[in-house]
């Protein structure tokens, strides 16, 4: 993944691009290759994986979502939203640009993403009858995902809690939008490249739905317990800007069942494919556990 996404941000122009400007490709680059957990990709190709595909389409498709994903955080760290001056350890790219660099490298992104899922190819020969309306499908649930009743909704709504505190059916929405949809896109993705059928895709959406509220849920608890060198960014910034969650709502200890609790329900969801599903198993408690 991390080979593919340097190819797909170098400076070579694409067809119909006149040129690449460097300073916004080292923005762009920065913004992506700088350590991520690449999570996304990792539950597009095992989700793929578990109905048997292993192929150039599902890292396609994986690296269309990471873009969006870095997009996003790259936005997210803009004085105007969050203002952070770390991510991964490093420092943001507005930072380590400026604003306006970091705003175009986010926009970049954004639009890259679709560039890469517009050409993603069939999976074998003999579905190039069906890969058009895969693709589609595909380019659809991307973008509603990271749009405004998804991903950017949830950020909007973020930045409503600071003003107004959500009641927790409030949180659990913008944390379904904001966190949790990309994550459910790339379950759903994963098993659509593999052309699974509907009650499997249906099935893999909502072992996404599950962990996707599961990973937020962590990341407000390491918020509150984690240190800034562990998790290579502020902590404790939630409670400082007054913002609603889960944890600060019920407590850690409330927070920590409630952990395990999803944790469980994304397993069981998986258990009809037996030792199939095992990676993806792990990684549901690897989001429970992880330290960063």
């Amino acid at each position: 993944m991390e080979a593919l996404l340097s190819r797909l941000l170098d400076d070579k122009a694409s067809d119909g691009e006149i040129a690449r400007p460097a300073a916004l490709l080292a923005a762009m680059r920065h913004g992506v290759l700088n350590g991520g957990k690449r999570l996304r990709p990792f539950l597009v190709l095992e989700s793929a994986a578990l109905f048997g595909h292993d192929g150039e389409p599902a890292m396609r498709v994986a690296a269309a979502l990471e873009c969006v994903h870095c997009y996003s955080l790259i936005h997210d760290d803009l004085p105007a939203m969050d203002d952070d001056d770390l991510r991964r350890g490093q420092p943001t790219v507005h930072r380590a640009f400026d604003e306006a660099t970091a705003i175009l490298a986010g926009d970049s992104l954004l639009t890259l993403a679709f560039d890469i899922l517009s050409d993603v190819p069939p999976a074998a020969p003999r579905e190039a009858a069906t890969a058009a309306a895969r693709q589609l499908e595909l380019v659809r649930g991307l973008a509603r995902a990271a749009g405004p009743g998804g991903m950017a909704g949830g950020q909007a709504l973020d930045l409503q809690a600071e003003k107004a505190a959500p009641d927790e059916a409030g949180i659990i929405t913008l944390q379904t939008m904001k966190t949790g949809a990309l994550i459910r896109y790339a379950c759903e993705a994963g098993a659509i490249v593999a052309n699974a059928s509907p009650a499997d895709r249906e099935r893999l959406s909502e072992f996404g739905a599950a962990i996707g509220l599961a990973f937020q849920l962590a990341d407000d608890l390491l918020d509150v317990t984690a240190t800034a060198e562990a998790m290579g960014k502020a902590t404790r910034k939630d409670a400082a800007a007054g913002k609603a969650t889960l944890v600060a709502l019920h407590g850690t200890d409330w927070a920590r069942r409630q952990l395990g609790g999803l944790v469980a329900q994304a397993q069981a969801l998986l258990e009809p494919y037996g030792e199939r599903a095992a990676v993806l198993s792990a990684a549901a408690a690897f989001i429970a556990d992880r330290e960063n």
